[in-house]
């Protein structure tokens, strides 16, 4: 899987601003929603959230990958942003994050999601990478940064 075949620059937002965990999983869904056709915004949010109680996408080191299986999806879809201000997101590290890639996948597949996951969480293990990402200031440099890896 090549990340440019799951994200676009329209799924990426450059250091906004002004969120908590809830608002950034919105932004999230919004973004997502607006790509598959005949998904709600509220969907994708609630599904995203569901996911969450579980037990928290915050992986450590400022980095968040929520994702969900959602019943209307017909592809992987993911969505790129990052924060002006890092917000808390209960990660397993304790501190607050600032990278979030929101990752969303048909209900009915099958390993596809996992691979998925592991790859987008893989890139973020690059501190070159990160750090980058968090000093862009642009939506699609954003986008151009993460496809470059």
């Amino acid at each position: 899987m090549h990340l440019e075949e799951i994200l676009s620059p329209s799924l990426c937002r450059s250091k906004v601003e002004g969120v908590s965990k809830k608002r950034v999983i919105g932004i999230m869904s919004s973004l997502i929603a607006e790509q598959i056709e005949g998904v709600d915004e509220d969907d994708v949010f609630e599904a995203l959230m569901s996911r969450e109680q579980l037990g928290s996408t915050g992986l450590g080191n400022g980095i968040a990958i929520p994702h969900c299986r959602l019943a209307q999806c017909d592809r992987v879809i993911g969505a790129l942003v990052s924060l002006a201000e890092p917000v808390d997101y209960d990660a397993i590290d304790g501190k607050p994050i600032d990278l979030v890639f929101a990752l969303v996948v048909p209900e009915a597949g099958d390993t596809e999601h996992v691979k998925a996951l592991g790859e987008i969480a893989s890139l973020f293990l690059d501190e070159d990478l990160c750090f980058t990402l968090r000093h862009t200031n642009d939506d699609e440099d954003l986008f151009n940064v993460a496809i470059m890896t």
